[in-house]
């Protein structure tokens, strides 16, 4: 079977992360299957959007990089929409601008589509974390604050609800059949760290295509690089009260039913293993353990807080989002 045409989909934002975004088109243009195409998407920054211009111009110039501003207001979700309307690839892949993927990223995506039910495979997604090693207190359970795969995930290539948006990729048909990623409930810059966009376009996607499958296949490798900042209990605290008031917006778009289906199944199975785990390690003096069952804790708590809140809003009317079709075009170089 013919390996599919494969568009890389990369969102920019600032060039406090130039290196970064340097270093994530260079990964994915020494693929093993090599990508149809790259685009960077710059959110409404002018400067980066020139900067990245120069950096690629002669690669516009046969088509393997392309820059482009995002089309539709400010933010993740929108710039990711741009991305998908400009591509041209059957597949569409999405690669954080502050990764590396591993030379055969693309391939093992490649390779899970050979099933036609297939609309979405996302991979595994591992922390670089900035002071060179994992803080002791930090769950692993809770990897998904750092936007990275978490324990409690089954390993291999398994069905799952909904892949994860830094690593993963999409047919061009399933945007068709469930339109794009719902704005206002993605990252925007550097405001909060909500999240679930991906998870509330997987649940539309697969009512709307009820045959669909949806798959994380682990050999499809990115490096994630986690900076200082994000390895501190605020910023813990912070990302999981925010995954709280994303996961109320999921549930009121795709119903709490399907909306919390594998949130369930994680906090009443995952998370109390990972508490036993800490507090047999405090017991036996390991280092940290006492911190990760206490972090556990206080992450479900936060996070409760901001479902409940989140939820009130919602009932209120004073938070809302949007699901918008892909537009038709093919997007400008810079």
């Amino acid at each position: 079977m013919k390996d599919p045409d494969i568009s890389v989909v990369i969102c920019v934002y600032t060039e406090d992360r130039w290196e970064d975004i340097l270093a994530a088109v260079a990964s994915v243009r020494a693929q093993s299957l090599p990508a149809r195409e790259t685009l960077l998407v710059v959110d409404h920054n002018e400067t980066l959007l020139d900067r990245l211009g120069r950096e690629y111009k002669e690669a516009a110039e046969d088509g393997s990089v392309r820059v482009l501003a995002n089309a539709g207001p400010r933010g993740l979700s929108a710039g990711r929409n741009t991305g998908i309307a400009a591509s041209h690839g059957e597949i569409i892949a999405f690669l954080d601008d502050d990764a590396v993927a591993e030379r055969d990223w693309l391939k093992h995506f490649a390779s899970g589509y050979e099933d036609p039910r297939v609309m979405a495979v996302g991979g595994r997604t591992m922390p670089v974390w900035a002071s060179g090693r994992r803080p002791a207190w930090f769950p692993e359970e809770f990897d998904w604050v750092v936007g990275c795969t978490y324990k409690g995930l089954p390993p291999g290539r398994v069905r799952v609800r909904n892949v994860l948006g830094g690593n993963a990729s999409f047919r061009r048909t399933a945007f068709e059949a469930a339109g794009g990623f719902a704005t206002g409930i993605g990252r925007d810059g550097d405001k909060r760290p909500l999240g679930g966009e991906e998870t509330e376009l997987c649940i539309r996607l697969t009512r709307a295509r009820p045959d669909a499958v949806l798959l994380i296949d682990d050999r499809a490798v990115i490096h994630h690089r986690v900076p200082a900042p994000r390895e501190h209990f605020a910023y813990f605290r912070t990302r999981t009260y925010a995954e709280g008031l994303s996961k109320a917006l999921v549930a009121r778009s795709v119903g709490s039913d399907r909306g919390l289906e594998s949130e369930r199944r994680y906090t009443t199975r995952v998370l109390p293993a990972g508490v036993v785990r800490g507090l047999r390690d405090a017991l036996l003096a390991r280092p940290g353990g006492a911190g990760r069952a206490g972090a556990i804790v206080a992450g479900v708590f936060s996070a409760a807080g901001g479902y409940v809140l989140g939820s009130v809003r919602a009932r209120r009317g004073g938070a809302g989002f949007s699901i918008v079709e892909i537009p038709d075009g093919t997007g400008e170089a810079a």
